[in-house]
């Protein structure tokens, strides 16, 4: 490799011959140099005989966190956990370099290397943020759309996917809907000022005449009350929403790249931490020790409202984790129960 002739990093031609270059110039052994390329080549094969995404496959250069997924998901059944957790490694700093130096636009293996330490440690270690340094935060986002993303995902636990899924006719504000045709689903029609995060959308499948690319990971259906701040934000982004490409409605649609479009978990994440990065919260490479996501938002949603209520029963149906030996309880007293509950303890954002 000495012999070659360097290229910037925004026009390589083969992007793993010139990590692994890098990485022996960092001061690597030979030894280490070959494992990150025959892992880094491994995931190029898979990518070019196709994905579930791309059948015809893909470049490194273009894979997705999907792809990326997809992978270590292969790997599963073959290999041990600890091993895959190496690959995944090898992945994320490989990304995670090329990004840095200009050659790629963005790390795929970010979410990926999250929703792996989630399943790992399932309550790891995380920055403390209080309620008035989140009500700091939110006041500093300005653009309608990032705000109404923040918002929703704080005030509801909701994930990042769920997010995504969600269509107009999931959202009851009675002061949005056209009288003349009223476009709620029946689940929220008589529940004014709720939100409905279905368990059903899954990727592939077709939902409310639309097919999926995100998931959503709810055990059971659940209605979620939106409090007036929530209300506020929303009202303010359907008055400013672009039309949507969709025939579905989705809720939530890009303004930026994908005018129209609905969200990718993608945007969602680049959302969340363009924003937080602004504020110190979020560094390229930090782990969830470190790093505010939208995963981030669910846990302050969890450990606040639990704190608050003193009922984890109540706050497992709003996350949509609750079993079927309670789902019935909730659902039934949906109205005197769980809103009360909620909207007396739910923390405030806006100032």
């Amino acid at each position: 490799m000495s012999g070659e002739v360097r290229q910037g990093a925004g026009d390589v031609d083969d992007p793993i011959a010139y990590f692994v270059q890098d990485v022996g110039y960092h001061g690597k052994t030979e030894r280490t140099q070959e494992a990150y390329e025959r892992v880094l080549r491994e995931f190029e094969s898979f990518l070019a005989d196709g994905t579930t995404r791309a059948s015809s496959g893909v470049t490194v250069r273009k894979a997705t966190h999907r792809d990326c997924m997809e992978w270590i998901h292969d790997k599963r059944g073959e290999l041990a956990g600890s091993t895959i957790a190496t690959y995944a490694s090898y992945l994320h700093r490989f990304y995670g370099y090329m990004t840095q130096v200009g050659a790629f636009d963005s790390n795929p293996m970010t979410i990926v290397v999250e929703q792996m330490d989630e399943s790992i440690d399932t309550d790891p270690a995380r920055r403390e943020i209080s309620v008035p340094e989140m009500r700091s935060f939110v006041a500093e986002v300005a653009h309608p759309l990032d705000r109404a993303v923040i918002v929703t995902l704080l005030k509801t636990g909701i994930r990042a996917g769920e997010l995504c899924n969600l269509d107009v006719r999931d959202l009851h504000l009675p002061d949005t809907l056209d009288e003349d045709e009223p476009s709620v689903r029946p689940s929220v029609s008589g529940r004014p000022n709720s939100l409905y995060v279905s368990a059903e959308p899954r990727q592939g499948a077709d939902v409310n005449g639309e097919r999926r690319t995100e998931s959503n990971k709810r055990k059971r259906d659940t209605v979620i009350p939106v409090d007036e701040e929530l209300s506020r934000v929303l009202t303010r982004w359907l008055a400013t929403r672009p039309d949507a490409v969709s025939e579905a409605e989705p809720l939530f649609v890009g303004t930026r790249d994908g005018w129209g479009e609905r969200l990718s978990i993608d945007a969602v994440h680049r959302i969340v931490t363009d924003q937080a990065a602004e504020r110190g919260w979020y560094r390229t490479g930090g782990g969830a020790a470190e790093n505010v996501t939208p995963h981030y938002f669910r846990h302050f949603f969890t450990t606040h409202l639990r704190s608050e209520t003193g009922d984890r029963g109540i706050v497992k149906y709003l996350r949509g984790d609750v079993a079927e030996d309670v789902i019935d309880t909730y659902t039934h007293n949906w109205g005197d129960r769980v809103r009360e509950t909620y909207e007396s303890n739910v923390y405030s954002l806006l100032s």
